[in-house]
This record gives C-alpha cells, structure tokens and sequence, in this order.
C-alpha cells in the first residue's frame, strides 16, 4: 500500500491540496477513468476496492461529479461515494485505505486537468471546452488574448461584443488620467480668503476650502486618524500666519459642476460605500463607521456610534439586545440626501460588535466639520458657522477667485499613487473623482456653464480612444467606474487599450497599479498556488450579471500576454470569477510559444 502511495507523490499527484471546484468535463472525465481503471501496484487493498468492470461505466460518472464537486472536503464526498457503492466493503476496509483511493481518484484527475498546456494548440482546445460548459449556455463569453511579442490572437470567442465591464471601465478612466495628467502630477486643495490676517494673527472674513477631487484626505491612509489626514492643511493654515477666523468655515465643492452620483448608477446603490456621493472636496471617502454594539442587558436598545465621531450624521436606533447565542439581524436604511442612517434588528448579548461602512449627503459640510475640529485642536477658533457651496451656489452667488488670496494649499498623492489606490481595491468614487477631474481641466472658455463635468470627462475619454487606435462604437461609457450597468465596452476594444498602454510613457505605473494575483487588491485571494500568483496583474470587475477579469500575464515559456475575460449574463450560487481564475492560471502555467 505505501509503494502506491510513494508513487503517487513521485508523479506529483499525491500532493497534500485542496482540490479546485471544476464542473463537469469531457477532458475531465477521462482523466478520471484513466485514474480509476490504470493498473496498480499490486496489493490486496486496491484489490478489495476496484470495482468489476460491469460497474465502471456508472462509477466513473458518479465519482467524477461527487469528488471534485465541492472545492474542500473532497475526500469526504468521495467517501461517500464509497459508501454508496460499496456499502459492505466500507465496513470491513480500513478508514485509511479507502481515504487513499479517494485522494488518488479526485488528485489523478485534477493533476491531468490542471497539466500546463504545452502547445498552442492546445492552449486553444482547452480554452474552447472551458468556456463551452453547459452551464454556460445562457450566458455570453467575450474572450481575447494576445501576445504583446509577436502579436499572434491566441483565442478569441465574441471580441467585437458589447459587454458590461463592470470594474474594468477603470482601466479606461485611470489609463485617460495618466495619459492628459502624467504619473507625477498632483491635485491641489487650496484654502483662500479675502484678505490675509492681521498681526494678531486674526482672519477678517470667512475661510474657503476649496476642493478639486483630492481622494486622498481619509483615515484609512493615516493610521485611522482623520486629524491625522486633515494635519497638512491646518499647518498649510498657521504657516499664514492665521490664529484665529472671524468668519464662517465655508466648504466649497464647486470645482464639480453635475450631481453628486454617475449617471446610470442603481438607487440602491447609493447607500453602499461604493455608491458614495461624488464631490470636489471629499473626506474619508465619504463615508463613516457605524459601530453596533450589544446593550448592557437582554431587551435594552443596542449601543451604536460613529467612527470617526461626529455629529454630522444621526444614527435612528431600532435594536435590541437578546439572549445570548441567537443570531445578529441587522439592518441600514439611509434615506437618499438625508443625514441620518436608521438602524434596525437584534444582536445577541455575547456579540463581540459589528461595524458596517455608510455613506452620508454633502460631503462638502462633512469635511469643514472634522477641519474645525483639527483646528481647536491646534488652538484656532472658528467664530462664525460652517457651510457648503456647490456649482448651483456658485452660479446663483459667483465668487471671482481670482480676487481671492491662497493662503496654503496641500497636495494628493502622485497620480501612480492614486492609480493604484483606484485600481487595487477597486475604488469607485476614486474613480469617477479623476474622471471628473480631467473633464474640468479639459473644460474650454466656450464650454456651456451647466455641462457637467462627468460629460466634459467622457468626452476626453473619447478623444483619448480615437488617438489609442480603439474602433469609435467599441467603448460606450456615460461614467468612469463601472458602477453603470449602462457602461459598454469590447474585449477587441480592452486588448487596444492593453496594447497602447504598453507603448505609453507612464506604461510602467500603469502595470503596477493593478492588483497582483495571490498578492493583493481585489486578485489577493485568488490564484494562490498557481503559475499566475505573482505574476498575473489584472483588473477585476464584477456586478449581479458580469464577472470580468483583464490585464497582463507572462506565460511559463517567458511570453508576455494580454487578455480580456468577460462573462455577462451568468446567474448561479457563486460567481463565475473561478473559472476565469482558471483561465489566468493556463495561460501563466502555457509552455509553448506563439512563434513555433
């Protein structure tokens, strides 16, 4: 028995892995009859346990779709496999010998799925049955890859299809920012007054901070301290000088001209962290933690509060502590442009607490509120009340800025560095804040007043396109992140864009902003184990119908490629992002060249 078993792990199959989710396959199945009908080392356990030849046909049928059809405890349903056919032997054949059998039967088989192809052709006829699974017949594939060596189209499957590419509309948007903007530069958050302050050090007239889509002002990149993230600007403050402002702390967004959310976004969405309100001055992301707690006994309300605290948002308590050991029920309601966030259901009296992320109306307002704060703490006193202005305000009372005086002023990251705040987690509002941002600075002295800025981005997404090589139809975007279900775009168009990226001066930053399969970002738990983990760089993106993944991975020959994965129309229990994480592994683990 141990010969079989030390022979097993010679070939590389009788590894200790949890096996991979797959789905029925032609491919796989044959594997599966090859690992139960070859002849083994003779011993008086394997030969107990083969089965007559008149049962093989059923066997290798039922053992393929029982053991590798959950993704852990294979061995498990291969036991009860076992058990079903064999009841009598599995209660006389020792618990080991059979758990063996089993990781031979579920491991032979995933050893010869997972084999890296070795040849072009290979490459493609796997690819072909991959995407071809009956599961798939209701949904549309849209696939191209291609090697950026020698320019060969590896596979393609509908590339001159519409899709929705979900996240993937950020490769478009971040790819416009370096190309009008550069990897270097910065956005800029000013802080203007009339006049400057006294010798006392005192202000005459109110403080505008002025905001120009700096995403970068937040907790989360400053150790959770937002006084933290808002330091640099108060320095900014009382390098001018100022102790004191006798006036109003006003916030002023108007940077932006256009609602606060992408068109094309769901309502639902809105009270999500990633449907936070779009603004020119935007702190913390735009959003706070609520923070649920058990009450100090069964029946009393539970405790809630905000992180970081604050008065600008109100929590509408409807808990209830219960009994320990039932299970935590709870729920958030935000109203849309309102302040308050109600909060309802039960959490049990041993809970350790729960904390969720909401979003909240104005951001504008938010950001003066925590800025007064860090300015008591420096000892500066706002006498005067806080308020917001947006592009409306701004219309129906102009302000002429150029008669204003910047006192300081504070700078965002490098745009490689906000690229790749946007890229890795996948954050939206980053997103549509830069394509808002290039809109405006591409906004012309003819440009009608009331056309908002996302219009003036897209726009100049356009422009971009056109000179990049893409077809005009291919790409039809109304917002930068994805959030829209109404953004379209083509696997022929993504590869373009790939390809022109990889020719592009900021090609470099480009490549680094994207999430690392198996290292971080949105691909950190996914492709461990495989040639792809460290090696593949992809966006993901993902709504309820679309699963899509493309980007960038070197083959084990050496080859580098491009790829464009997209999956819409897909409904099942889980997403079909594993079998696109197949897909990246077969071409990471490819062993051929394009050229031979």
């Amino acid at each position: 028995m141990f010969s079989w078993w030390l022979r097993l792990k010679e070939a590389g199959i009788a590894r200790h892995r949890k096996p991979t989710r797959h789905k029925y396959s032609q491919h796989v199945h044959n594997n599966v009859v090859k690992a139960w009908s070859c002849q083994p080392p003779i011993d008086a356990g394997w030969q107990a346990i083969h089965p007559p030849p008149e049962k093989q046909a059923h066997i290798h049928h039922f053992a393929f779709r029982l053991a590798l059809r959950v993704k852990a405890g294979t061995l498990r349903a291969v036991k009860r496999f076992m058990c079903l056919q064999f009841p009598r032997l599995m209660k006389t054949i020792p618990k080991l010998l059979c758990l063996l059998f089993a990781a031979q039967l579920a491991s032979s088989a995933l050893a010869q799925e997972l084999r890296p192809p070795a040849t072009l052709a290979e490459l493609r006829q796997r690819l072909a049955a991959h995407l071809g699974q009956p599961k798939y017949e209701a949904a549309l594939w849209g696939v191209k890859i291609v090697s950026l060596d020698t320019g060969v189209t590896i596979f393609e499957q509908n590339p001159q299809k519409l899709f929705s590419p979900a996240s993937n509309s950020k490769l478009y948007t971040v790819a416009l920012a370096f190309d009008r903007l550069g990897a270097d530069y910065r956005i800029k958050t000013s802080l203007y007054a009339k006049a400057r302050p006294n010798q006392a050090g005192t202000l005459k007239g109110d403080l505008f901070v002025y905001g120009r889509g700096d995403p970068t002002i937040n907790a989360r990149l400053n150790g959770g301290d937002i006084f933290k993230a808002l330091q640099p600007l108060v320095s900014a403050l009382t390098n001018a000088g100022v102790k004191r402002i006798a006036g109003d702390l006003v916030g002023d967004e108007s940077y932006f001209r256009g609602p606060p959310f992408g068109s094309g976004w769901a309502w639902d969405d809105l009270e999500y962290y990633y449907g936070a309100e779009i603004s020119a001055l935007t702190i913390n992301d735009n959003t706070l933690q609520a923070v649920v707690k058990p009450g100090t006994r069964v029946g009393a309300p539970c405790q809630l509060s905000l992180q970081p605290a604050i008065a600008w948002l109100s929590l509408n308590n409807r808990t209830e502590t219960v009994a320990k050991g039932a299970t935590r029920k709870l729920n958030f309601y935000h109203p849309l442009c309102q302040n308050v966030i109600s909060v309802s259901g039960q959490m049990p009296i041993d809970d350790v607490g729960y904390t969720n992320e909401v979003t909240m109306h104005n951001p504008a307002g938010l950001f003066v509120s925590f800025f007064k704060q860090a300015l008591a703490r420096q000892g500066i006193k706002v006498t005067g009340k806080l308020h917001s202005v947006n592009w409306l305000d701004q219309q129906a009372q102009p302000l002429d800025r150029d008669k204003l005086i910047e006192l300081g002023s504070v700078e965002s990251l490098p745009m490689r560095g906000l690229a790749r705040e946007v890229e890795k987690p996948s954050q939206n509002l980053y997103t549509d804040l830069l394509l808002a941002h290039v809109g405006e600075k591409c906004r012309r002295a003819e440009s009608p007043p009331d056309e908002i800025s996302e219009v003036l981005g897209i726009r100049e997404l356009n422009k971009f396109l056109a000179e990049a090589g893409l077809k005009r139809g291919e790409v039809i975007f109304e917002e930068g992140s994805g959030l829209s279900r109404d953004n379209l775009t083509t696997p022929n168009a993504t590869i373009t864009l790939l390809q022109f990226m990889n020719r592009h001066q900021c090609a470099q930053a480009y490549l680094e902003a994207l999430p690392i399969a198996g290292v971080d970002g949105t691909l950190k738990g996914r492709m461990k184990g495989t040639p792809a983990a460290g090696n593949l760089h992809a966006k993901t993106g993902t709504l309820r119908w679309a699963n899509c993944m493309s980007g960038y991975v070197t083959t084990a020959a050496g080859e580098h490629l491009i790829f464009s994965l997209m999956v819409n129309r897909y409904y099942e229990a889980r997403p079909a992002r594993g079998d696109l994480d197949t897909i990246g592994a077969l071409l990471a683990g490819f062993t051929g060249r394009t050229s031979e």
